[in-house]
């Protein structure tokens, strides 16, 4: 079945408001074997009658946010009623509903606000427990979609749409078959390379769906189809990801790091320069992360790296402050500070400015400190804009940990000796 969204709302269209709907809907419909295959977001007024009837012949359901509220630019049901020549009938529970909520909320009842109590003959009532404004269901006529009307807020629309939309969206696409979408989760490697190396070997296969999405040094391939044929390639995806695999649950490569030191009872600390703090943000985004994360030092200027971790100011002199051995004594002194298993460290030039041809802008040293182990460490060079260079960054230093955590169970033995 096709399923579309229109989405009104100036607010959408001048940047004023993000619109969420889509993302939502997706997770929310895929379950049931729906896909979406068209969003289409329209100013308020007249320009809603012209998108909803141009749904009408090329969707099955069609899922309307926005424009049911008291005001005269909200005109949606209006809009359907007439393209579909129902008469609005005032309905006396939604009135009573709306009385009480405003008599609860100290408000006086505004003669336009009995707008929202219209109701085209033969729709049903989808109960709006967070606002004014109820949805509606509107079977087919004549040729038109199932249509769906919302409030465009979250808070009203989502609670909505789980407790009475979805129901009757179930019953309407029973039988269509269940496909599941599997999400494997790749870094350092970038999605040309993920392609040559299993996805055109995936494409061949008949009904099975291969996507992916991009982000900086990670790669998501998407697999959609039946689950015995998922079941069937993801052994050849595994092996021939390797390491590279971070996760096939989707899960951030933080989480994968902050779940896998909780259950081993091992514990890390970071020392940054360059990313100014954005490795211990990542990490502990995550919850529970309280467990295994217990210090993190932001050590900008050379100063503090010599008086908060310890390192020799002969060796920045000597060395520089973005070197390997800085990097591998912030660590390490980051490691004795803290008193953790593992110590993380990142110096390096951000830019625009401050490079040199030895090391150019984009330039990270990482270090990795355990405790009863040699520290580990390596030089990249990420020639982006400040920010994405921090992201960078910082997911080369979590993949090194996560690398090194891998070894250790691998290896049968603990990295803290």
């Amino acid at each position: 079945m096709t399923v579309e969204i229109l989405n009104t709302g100036t607010e959408l269209l001048l940047g004023e408001v993000l619109n969420t709907h889509a993302a939502w809907f997706g997770k929310q419909l895929f379950p049931l074997g729906l896909r979406i295959s068209r969003q289409t977001t329209v100013p308020d007024g007249e320009a809603i009658r012209q998108a909803l009837s141009e749904t009408f012949g090329r969707a099955d359901i069609v899922l309307v946010t926005g424009g049911l509220g008291p005001t005269t630019d909200d005109i949606t049901r209006e809009a359907v009623s007439e393209l579909l020549g129902l008469k609005l009938e005032m309905d006396s529970r939604i009135k009573e509903g709306i009385e009480a909520l405003l008599a609860a909320r100290g408000f006086t009842l505004r003669e336009r606000m009995l707008r929202q109590c219209m109701v085209p003959e033969g729709a049903t009532i989808l109960p709006n427990d967070h606002g004014t404004a109820p949805g509606l269901y509107i079977p087919p006529v004549a040729g038109s979609p199932h249509l769906f009307l919302f409030p465009g807020p979250p808070r009203e629309l989502q609670p909505m749409f789980e407790a009475a939309a979805l129901p009757i969206i179930r019953s309407i696409c029973g039988g269509i078959p269940a496909r599941e979408c599997r999400v494997y989760r790749i870094v350092g490697l970038g999605e040309s390379a993920v392609e040559e190396m299993i996805g055109l070997r995936l494409s061949s296969q008949p009904d099975l769906e291969v996507g992916y999405c991009a982000r900086p040094n990670e790669v998501d391939l998407r697999l959609i189809g039946p689950r015995d044929m998922l079941d069937e390639v993801e052994p050849a995806v595994l092996e021939t990801i390797g390491d590279h695999l971070v996760s096939s649950k989707g899960e951030q490569l933080e989480e994968w790091v902050v779940d896998r030191l909780l259950e081993l009872g091992l514990t890390v600390s970071t020392a940054e320069s360059c990313t100014g703090g954005l490795l211990a943000s990542r990490l502990t985004n995550i919850p529970g992360a309280s467990g295994c994360f217990l210090r993190g030092y932001v050590t900008y200027a050379n100063e503090a790296k010599i008086s908060d971790l310890d390192v020799s100011g002969e060796l920045i002199r000597n060395h520089g402050a973005v070197s390997d051995q800085v990097a591998c004594a912030m660590a390490e002194g980051c490691l004795r500070k803290a008193g953790t298993d593992f110590a993380l460290s990142l110096t390096g030039i951000a830019g625009p400015e401050g490079g040199t041809d030895a090391k150019p802008v984009g330039t990270v040293f990482i270090a990795l400190a355990i405790k009863g182990h040699a520290t580990t460490s390596s030089r990249s060079v990420f020639s982006r804009d400040r920010e994405t260079f921090k992201q960078l960054a910082t997911q080369a230093a979590l993949d090194m940990l996560r690398r090194e955590l891998l070894r250790s169970e691998k290896n049968h033995r603990s990295p803290s000796l």
